[in-house]
């Protein structure tokens, strides 16, 4: 490696600072603890073999009021708010000199929301593990107490660090419907992070999108609290299985913005007192229950008129009381200000510092200084208006995590030559292609003209506005600095000398006018008739058109909510043109909001759903097209026809839209676009499968059993093939109006031309139990109907079992 004079100056100045606290590093480590409180002697705290309640009470109690407001904020890292790629002198006059909770993203290459940079302490990854060390060493021998530093980064499309390995999008990570490969996934991120120095990660979101205009509808695992519990629970476990702390967000009820509306506006959901736990609450309190995550994000919006950051009953009676989370809150950027300056709940801005403290918000996180918070929380003690005993609550919450996650007892990475050979280790590139692969979606195959013959397609045309697009491949939650490819690429470095591949714009992704032409369509500029033209000529020489459509990352993502959902831009007029030269036409989806493709989808040849993917995604969709993959995704978000239907998702109480769904009518069909574009849980593939001998047993029992269900599933085709298995229960009568079905169990199998295995499933009582009316959580008698199939809609199988009084 190459040594820059800047990188020489910063190791000089480490090294002057390690000389500076020598004397007094060489006599606060012995064999098996630290004197982080240097007098010499093993307090509770600095035992590792005390209990850990025993060591946090310790602390606490040694703990001056300055250090115990320290330990409620946030420092964000290199390049937001701290200004220092490393400690410096000048750190003994900040706020932080008496501690801090956690830094977050700390030199992990990323300045702000768009820009990505690197510097000699993001990678080669052994110099950040070294240089996190550094800041490590500083908070343990440079402050009175030593209390360590939790580390905090962003995770929910592969950890937010330079050249680390990228996973999809969340929502096409949904789409796989596999919670092996999820769990895979989050022991990528949690190893990686160990490796870096990270010791908590920021994923997964477990909101519930049911409003598909929202712009970060992209980011969730999408419509359905079942899908969304078990995708999180997998993932919480793997990022949990490298010795990291899993931070769930957003908490809670942040997925139904009004009107798909969020970022500077109030979010302003409406959801009522049931829906609120049926659908929003569910994710969080059965991934709680379950995996046991060590933190959670509180949200910026409201509830009932309840800002969430500020409320003690989602933070302490839900949360804690109820689901028994154990962890530390740590809210979402400008949560706490925005108590003060957007819900006008507090009359000042140390009003709503007392507000969230007294709600049960551990930490404040915000892209200003953490003094902010600080010195007005210092204020509130000392003039008696928060209690000793709230504050002294809150910062032994973060404690004890800091104590579980094993920060006192080894506070730095051990080897930090390892992130070299552990960060995007050859052993990901497999698991990143399995992942593109696994979240393909087949939306259509018109006469089955998939997969194309490529002896027979010799000339090629790849067209449309993200085909040679890239960039929407790097979010500001994922890898910086990564690999990018293409689908044109990915589809010329698969066919090779085998035919020709020829490549036409034909459009940029939205329009001169965009978005007021979503509202008044202007006629095409000269420019964009020419740029048309070309393509279709290119078009009229080929066997076979790949049109790349979509939504670039300027129209997708956090306030980026969009008022329609068609193809933006020129893009279906190109389609239009596309398809009147006779050719077949294939069309690539690259998208964010599901998006009701109307045209395409009655006339169109064949059309995949991509989503955002990982930099794999131009391989497997050559893959897909030409026969090598059989694709097998299926919808976590159902995709209406217009946005004139929302909200329309699944799942829906009785009666509200079945008939839409099942009949495609609903009113007599007499005054408006009825039943979905694509139903929840749909995806087609290359071969065929068929379901029988389905066994539920028992089929009567008492409201606390459990009930097993099997079904046989073959594959009938010609080609091997996934097929993901889709187990929906109905609760035939009830005291309460209840969800048509739900979504209880789901599984991607795996078989071979001719081939049956048997899919198994376990009901518990939580399952089949529903809020009654006086809100409490029951199984009620009566018979249930067990429907198996490949997709919402697709039910092959049913069969009922009863629960007696």
């Amino acid at each position: 490696m190459k040594l820059t004079k800047s990188y020489l100056k910063n190791l000089l100045i480490i090294g002057l600072i390690g000389l500076s606290t020598f004397a007094q590093s060489q006599n606060i480590y012995h064999k098996g603890w630290i004197d982080f409180n240097k007098n010499g002697q093993m307090d509770v705290y600095e035992d590792p073999t005390a209990d850990i309640e025993k060591r946090v009470g310790d602390l606490v109690s040694q703990m001056n009021v300055d250090e115990k407001t320290c330990q409620c904020a946030t420092l964000y890292g290199y390049g937001r708010v701290l200004k220092d790629k490393h400690p410096t002198p000048e750190w003994k006059n900040e706020v932080w000199k008496d501690g801090i909770a956690n830094i977050d993203e700390m030199l992990n290459g990323v300045s702000n929301h768009t820009t990505f940079i690197s510097n000699e302490f993001t990678y080669p990854h052994a110099n950040h593990a070294e240089g996190i060390n550094n800041v490590q060493k500083w908070f343990v021998e440079e402050t009175r107490l030593g209390i360590p530093v939790d580390f905090s980064n962003e995770g929910i499309h592969g950890l937010n660090h330079d050249r680390a390995t990228p996973l999809p999008s969340p929502i096409a990570t949904a789409s796989t419907w596999n919670k092996d490969l999820v769990y895979k996934a989050g022991f990528i991120v949690g190893r990686e992070a160990k490796a870096l120095g990270y010791t908590n990660v920021y994923a997964p979101i477990l909101d519930v999108a049911r409003d598909q205009r929202w712009g970060r509808i992209i980011e969730t695992y999408g419509e359905d609290p079942f899908l969304i519990a078990e995708l999180g629970s997998q993932m919480v476990k793997g990022i949990h299985s490298g010795g990291v702390a899993s931070t769930l967000k957003h908490f809670a009820v942040y997925g139904v913005p009004k009107g798909g509306r969020d970022g500077n506006v109030r979010t302003d959901a409406h959801v009522s007192p049931r829906e609120l736990h049926e659908l929003h609450m569910y994710p969080f309190r059965k991934v709680i229950q379950e995996a046991h995550p060590e933190g959670v994000m509180s949200s910026y919006n409201d509830w009932n008129g309840e800002p969430v950051s500020g409320s003690h009953y989602f933070l302490t009676e839900l949360l804690r009381e109820k689901y028994g989370f154990n962890g530390y809150v740590v809210s979402d950027s400008r949560a706490v200000e925005f108590l003060f300056d957007k819900h006008k709940v507090s009359k000042t801005y140390p009003d709503a510092v007392k507000q969230v403290m007294e709600a049960g918000l551990n930490v404040r996180t915000g892209f200003s200084p953490p003094s902010d918070y600080i010195l007005p929380l210092r204020e509130l003690i000392s003039e008696g208006k928060l209690s000793m005993a709230t504050l002294d609550k809150n910062v032994s919450e973060v404690l004890r995590v800091k104590f579980k996650m094993g920060l006192f007892d080894h506070p730095y990475v051990e080897d930090p030559k390892k992130a070299n050979d552990i960060v995007a280790s050859a052993d990901t590139k497999d698991f990143m292609l399995d992942m593109a692969q696994q979240a393909l979606i087949l939306l259509k195959n018109n006469d089955n003209i998939l997969p194309l013959d490529i002896a027979n397609t010799k000339n090629i045309l790849v067209t449309g506005p993200m085909a040679d697009e890239s960039k929407y491949l790097v979010s500001r939650y994922g890898p910086s600095n990564i690999e990018l490819t293409s689908v044109l690429k990915g589809i010329q470095n698969y066919v090779g000398e085998r035919s020709n591949v020829s490549y036409f714009k034909g459009c940029s992704t939205v329009d001169a006018n965009w978005p007021e032409s979503e509202l008044i369509q202007t006629p095409l500029t000269s420019g964009e008739l020419a740029s048309i033209d070309s393509a279709v000529k290119q078009a009229e020489q080929s066997d076979a058109i790949i049109a790349v459509m979509g939504e670039d990352e300027f129209i997708v993502g956090e306030s980026k909510s969009r008022t329609s959902l068609d193809l933006p831009g020129r893009q279906t007029q190109l389609l239009k043109a596309l398809k009147a030269t006779g050719k077949p036409v294939i069309v690539i989806l690259i998208n964010g909001h599901p998006l009701t493709i109307n045209w395409a989808n009655k006339y169109i040849d064949a059309i995949f759903e991509t989503w955002y993917s990982n930099s794999m995604v131009g391989r497997a969709v050559a893959e897909a097209i030409f026969g090598n993959y059989n694709p097998a995704g299926r919808l976590p978000v159902t995709v209406p026809k217009t946005v004139g239907q929302i909200e329309f998702n699944f799942p829906y109480k009785q009666s509200s839209q079945s008939m839409a769904v099942e009949q495609g009518t609903g009113s007599n069909g007499s005054a408006r676009v009825t039943g979905a574009l694509y139903p929840f849980g749909y995806g087609l593939s290359y071969t065929t499968f068929e379901y029988s001998n389905l066994k539920v047993t028992p089929e009567k029992q008492g409201p606390m059993g459990q009930v097993t269900v099997s079904v046989d599933v073959k594959n009938t085709g010609k080609l091997k093939g996934d097929e993901i298995v889709q187990l929906y229960l109905k609760d035939m009568v009830s005291s309460v109006i209840t969800y048509e079905y739900i979504l209880r169990g789901f599984d991607r199998v795996s078989l071979n031309t001719g081939e049956t295995k048997t899919v198994n499933f376990e009901l518990t009582p939580d399952d089949m139990s529903i809020l009654d009316k006086n809100m409490n959580y029951v199984v009620e008698p009566g018979k249930f109907q067990i429907m198996l199939g490949s997709s919402s809609v697709d039910i092959r199988l049913k069969k009922e079992f009863e629960i007696e009084e």
